[in-house]
């Protein structure tokens, strides 16, 4: 029996990945927004770009027709973009880009989508555990995480009482293709991070994916930022 849809941005690998899977094994439809194509059978693929400006026209082309009026709808905004930057280096394309993918994109679809969401929907955004905190040399990254924090904060507010919840999920350090690249798969730099936990270890994630399955099917969540991340040892 088809529990409902998933609509993802960003679910071609890491915790976009996981997060398709977790949904497809309870039963779950999905559709994956990005601009490569997710692998699991059964998953609808549409292409899109979202740091481009028509992303809109190309979403409302593809996506609306595939959504039923109302539906029990999961919206996971996902996607992202973990570049090593700073303050006095980055360049205004560059930073554009970051915050069309992690912001203006999240704001877009949820317009599309929120029509075609019936009550019991939720809407979930990936943030980190840089919405709340910062490090050097990742300056676009920890302003669009921290944005992201409020946006789904404004999007509590803003849903009132139409029975649509949403979360914030932020992970900590996550075994995902995006961190190993940009960490340039050094291991010395990997063990030293699996020691920033109390467990010594990545987060696997398919963890993730659970949490987020748990945010999104439980109401009670809502408005919530939840920390995923082993709990992280400050040093």
């Amino acid at each position: 029996m088809t529990m409902g849809k998933l609509v993802i941005t960003g679910g071609t690998s890491g915790i976009g990945l996981a997060t398709v899977e977790c949904f497809k094994q309870n039963g779950w439809d999905v559709i994956n927004i990005s601009r490569g194509l997710c692998a699991v059978d059964g998953v609808l693929n549409i292409q899109v770009d979202l740091s481009q400006k028509d992303s809109e026209i190309v979403l409302k082309a593809e996506l609306l027709p595939r959504l039923k009026i109302p539906d029990i709808t999961v919206l996971v905004h996902n996607a992202a973009h973990l570049r090593k930057d700073s303050l006095d280096t980055i360049d205004a394309i560059s930073f554009r880009d970051v915050l069309e993918v992690g912001i203006v994109a999240p704001s877009l679809l949820n317009q599309v989508i929120l029509p075609h969401m019936a009550a019991g929907s939720a809407i979930i955004y990936l943030g980190s555990t840089l919405s709340e905190k910062a490090v050097a040399g990742a300056f676009s990254y920890v302003v669009s995480k921290h944005a992201t924090a409020g946006l789904m904060r404004a999007t509590c507010q803003d849903l009132g009482d139409r029975q649509i919840h949403t979360a914030c999920i932020c992970p900590g350090f996550t075994d995902t293709p995006m961190l190993m690249a940009h960490l340039n798969h050094d291991q010395g730099i990997i063990e030293a991070i699996k020691g920033m936990n109390a467990q010594n270890r990545l987060i696997e994630p398919q963890e993730i994916a659970e949490v987020i399955y748990f945010a999104a099917t439980h109401p009670v969540v809502n408005g919530a930022l939840i920390h995923a991340n082993l709990g992280q040892l400050e040093r």
